[in-house]
């Protein structure tokens, strides 16, 4: 296969760390997450996952999200949809210099700016700080804490565009004629975090 995505992060996404920004307790520790990621292409789309290598949740005494951070382990992003040499391919062109290079690179963090309740219980707006490659950008999303045996589930679904973090293979943002070989700039991000 010629054409492999920057996801991620981003991976990502697929990426995410958090910090406390109103200095409210108490902090949850992240004890198991699933980060899935799928990124989308002229003639096609790939997924799969990538490991939180650590990460914290905050809430205020009411049980109310407030902040947190998480952090990334690029080393880690897998594929799903392929097997043999075509996911070793994919895999090691991910982590490359051309996509997230994740050797000088290793983890991206986002961290949360400001947390909105939005009438629901459980539901936010956020806004966090996502840093891919050393460079940062504010983004936006929802989320939903839920609690569950004792612990807490936090949930997101988000886009992040690759193009402000510098991964420009195969964008049209930055290269004419692509054809077929496109790969869009926005890929999804899924995350699901077991709060303790």
């Amino acid at each position: 296969m010629k054409q492999f995505f920057a996801i991620g992060l981003l991976p990502l996404f697929l990426a995410f760390g958090f910090i406390n920004t109103n200095n409210t307790t108490p902090t949850g520790e992240i004890k198991s997450s699933t980060i899935e990621w799928k990124g989308y292409k002229v003639t096609g789309s790939h997924y799969g996952n990538i490991d939180i290598q650590s990460g914290k949740l905050q809430f205020d005494d009411n049980g109310a999200l407030t902040g947190g951070k998480i952090v990334i382990d690029m080393n880690s992003i897998t594929s799903s949809d392929l097997t043999g040499a075509y996911n070793g391919k994919l895999i090691g062109h991910l982590k490359s210099d051309d996509f997230f290079g994740a050797a000088t690179y290793p983890t991206a963090t986002l961290e949360i700016t400001n947390v909105a309740a939005k009438g629901t219980p459980g539901d936010y707006k956020v806004t966090a700080d996502l840093t891919i490659k050393n460079t940062t950008k504010s983004i936006k999303f929802y989320t939903n804490i839920s609690d569950n045996d004792g612990m807490k589930v936090a949930t997101a679904d988000m886009k992040i565009d690759r193009s402000e973090y510098n991964v420009k293979y195969g964008s049209g943002s930055f290269f004419d004629n692509l054809g077929d070989k496109t790969i869009y700039d926005e890929f999804d991000i899924n995350v699901k975090l077991v709060v303790e």
